[in-house]
């Protein structure tokens, strides 16, 4: 079981409270149990499980439901909340110029890591650079620097030398010049004494503004102790989970959180450079519970349309809401719209809609989807200036010959056409609201995140 599944498990059993004006024990308990084997099934130390479960009993046999809300939604909002406060807040990571020494067990994510932090922090504005200390790993030298390649950031190592220590002493000479100092390290299938040894030395050296753990969102109960012997070697400031995805259990991350007594800082959940992001705690719970996380999804829009924006000059995002929406208008907005990440990921932040939730899509169906949208791209590529400028124009004999220029069928040519009419209509609604009610409802949705929960089940 996943942490994810919570949220299906935990609504499942709030459906039979539905209806109820006043909550017994037993209802509670009924609750509790469900939350109980989410989390333990996700590797959540059991402890931890059970203050949440007593925290959540207490209050929601002692607060009455206020005035309009439903018992199984005041019962939602107390799960929320409790499960908010145990993760805690986000760990502090300032925009400033600063040392950040990254640690982990091989294979838990920190090469990767190194080169998605360097490349958030270089579109807040901030230089970044990689300086690559690991020596015992095979291939980490020409990993990092092809990640870094990828993020556009600085990044320092020696190929062929076995001296942590001289290459951490002239990287951070030859990067003195960034902003952000990311040190990569050294790691081992097990914190062995060499390996302590080494990060002691390491962390002497470089003295760093803060030390991230990196832990693998489906280690298990091994998290535990592993937290503790890094904490107990460098200190540690802050969590960063790495390969959150469908899969992944989490609790074990979540409970190297509490060991550690610190906070997540960073969550990584795909493969590629931009798949990190800061972390929220009020938008991860609200996800978790299947509620959406509107500031997050804003913010990926943003950046798309700003990064997109830098790919092609001529793009205006708000050109939809002026004039005919054309087939050129539909690939940029698809385009645009690819910048934001897998759809999957995308979908867990629409409330009522993500992965988490019983209105679900199925993986198969964001997989055809995210397939359908490379066809009409390449069908595309095969029509003239004039059909996409206009399609209505675009009859029989023209959809014979655009499938056979794409090599596509003459029914995945009309698909796009249909799909195009449909989108065609939305954008002529949201032209009737006019670009000074587009705007508010944008700046709307960037306060998502300080909107209650229950307000996305109404």
């Amino acid at each position: 079981m996943v942490l994810g599944d919570l949220g299906t498990s935990l609504r499942t059993s709030l459906d039979k409270l539905r209806g109820k004006s006043r909550i017994s024990r037993d209802d509670i308990n009924e609750v509790i149990k469900d939350i109980q084997r989410s989390l333990i099934g996700a590797d959540v130390d059991v402890e931890l499980v059970m203050q949440l479960s007593d925290s959540i009993r207490e209050r929601a046999l002692k607060e009455e439901p206020p005035s309009g809300a439903s018992a199984s939604d005041h019962v939602l909002k107390i799960v929320y909340e409790e499960l908010v406060n145990l993760i805690g807040q986000s760990a502090d990571i300032s925009l400033s110029p600063q040392k950040i020494l990254l640690v982990g067990l091989q294979g838990s994510g920190k090469t990767t890591s190194a080169a998605k932090i360097a490349w958030w922090f270089s579109k807040k504005g901030l230089s970044s650079s990689i300086i690559q200390t690991d020596t015992f790993r095979p291939g980490a030298y020409e990993q990092t620097k092809q990640l870094a390649e990828a993020a556009e950031v600085l990044f320092y190592g020696l190929p062929d030398s076995k001296d942590p220590f001289n290459i951490l002493k002239l990287g951070l000479e030859e990067t003195s010049n960034t902003d952000i100092q990311i040190i990569d390290t050294a790691g081992r299938h097990a914190l062995e004494d060499d390996l302590i040894s080494e990060l002691k030395q390491i962390e002497k050296q470089v003295n760093p503004d803060i030390s991230l753990l990196i832990i693998d969102a489906s280690l298990g109960q091994s998290a535990k102790k592993q937290a503790r012997l890094f904490h107990e070697a460098i200190g540690i400031d802050g969590v960063v989970i790495t390969k959150f995805d469908g899969t992944a259990k989490g609790g074990g991350a979540l409970t190297a959180v509490h060991e550690t007594n610190t906070c997540i800082a960073f969550i990584g959940a795909g493969e590629t450079i931009r798949d990190i992001e800061r972390f929220e705690p009020n938008g991860f719970i609200s996800r978790l519970l299947g509620l959406g996380d509107l500031k997050q999804l804003t913010e990926r829009l943003e950046r798309a349309m700003q990064e997109f924006g830098e790919q092609d000059e001529e793009w205006d995002p708000m050109s939809i809401l002026k004039g005919p929406f054309t087939l050129i208008d539909m690939r940029r907005q698809m385009r645009a719209m690819n910048q934001m990440g897998p759809l999957d990921q995308i979908l867990d932040l629409i409330p009522s809609f993500g992965t988490n939730n019983s209105n679900k899509i199925s993986s198969d169906a964001i997989a055809l989807t995210q397939e359908r949208l490379v066809i009409f791209d390449t069908i595309m590529d095969s029509m003239t200036v004039g059909e996409l400028t206009n399609p209505r124009k675009i009859g029989a004999s023209r959809i014979t010959r655009i499938s056979r220029g794409s090599g596509t069928s003459e029914n995945e040519v009309r698909h796009l056409l249909s799909q195009h009419k449909t989108m065609e209509k939305g954008i002529k609604q949201m032209q009737g609201l006019g670009q000074g009610d587009f705007k508010r409802l944008m700046k709307k949705m960037q306060k998502g995140n300080s909107m209650d929960p229950l307000d996305f089940l109404k």
